[in-house]
């Protein structure tokens, strides 16, 4: 089984505005409301390529019911945390401006909710895998990733991780099975500039030494990197499309990448199925079908 955990999980406003300004009162000419989380996003694409999995986190007030009720709508199986004080996050998107965001804050969690999470994450069984995505509230503590890992190191399940710097570094000694910096992320940790698939691998080695097991480095228009597990490097230039919705794109690639992974061990696979997961869902107004990945899939060469 596929658990994901998404710690601040959002209902995702995306808006299109034409000829936005500041001071002025202005209209939408599109919106749509989604679940959101990267956790949750990567619930949503594996739900989309037919492989189960069960969406864990927290959620607060009305906010958290909708984030419940459509996540049910998607056929996510979801076991969350209801949270008695707050709401749950509202995240603006918009996208007329690519990586324009308003992210809001999120109910505290309390410790209570803590402990109830690691209850659900000691029921995990050998193989099965957990995804660790996305940021974390303020009122946890910033080694949260960290903690579940240790605690869960010695039952032989699969972990991925996809969140930044020190959320990132933090899990490497517990060799992680992947974990997805993009290059932006990936030339923060370093102190450096990685624009080009050659400039990312000397680096994404770097993190292979201190631990993880495969490094996935999402470019966006660049395409992506692995390093895999038998340190063999795989390179794939960006499908040709139109960027419609960036939203998301970086946890399908995730998610992709998953799926692959569990259908046929073959890191290659794995690795196709992965951009072609990430590009369709920036080629989407929504988080990719099956259909278009797979269209994708059948076009790429690594």
């Amino acid at each position: 089984m596929i658990y994901t955990v998404t710690f601040n999980p959002s209902l995702d406003y995306i808006i299109t505005v034409d000829d936005f300004q500041l001071g002025k009162t202005n209209r939408t000419l599109s919106e749509q409301m989604l679940p959101g989380g990267k956790g949750l996003n990567v619930s949503t694409v594996l739900q989309n390529l037919g492989v189960e999995n069960t969406a864990l986190g927290f959620v607060a007030g009305f906010t958290g019911e909708e984030i419940r009720r459509r996540a049910d709508e998607l056929g996510i199986h979801s076991d969350f945390i209801q949270i008695q004080d707050g709401i749950s996050r509202i995240n603006i998107k918009m996208k007329d401006f690519d990586g324009t965001e308003i992210n809001g804050k999120g109910p505290v969690i309390q410790k209570e909710a803590v402990d109830e999470l690691f209850k659900k994450l000691e029921q995990l069984k050998e193989k099965d895998v957990l995804v660790l995505a996305g940021s974390v509230p303020e009122s946890m503590p910033d080694s949260i990733y960290r903690d579940i890992i240790a605690r869960l190191s010695e039952k032989g399940i699969l972990v991925v991780v996809d969140g930044t710097k020190d959320l990132l570094m933090n899990v490497l000694e517990y060799r992680p099975f992947l974990i997805k910096p993009n290059n932006h992320e990936l030339g923060e940790i370093f102190g450096v500039e990685l624009k080009t698939r050659e400039d990312v691998v000397p680096y994404a080695e770097k993190l292979q030494e201190m631990g993880a097991i495969n490094v996935l480095v999402s470019m966006a228009g660049e395409g992506a990197v692995l390093l895999d597990g038998n340190h063999q490097v795989h390179t794939l230039s960006a499908p040709e499309g139109t960027l419609v919705n960036a939203v998301g794109a970086g946890d399908s690639m995730v998610a992709g990448f998953i799926a692959g992974w569990m259908e046929k061990h073959e890191y290659s696979h794995a690795f196709k199925m992965g951009v072609s997961a990430g590009s369709a869902s920036a080629f989407s107004e929504v988080l990719a079908t099956k259909e278009e990945i797979q269209r994708l899939y059948d076009s790429l060469n690594v």
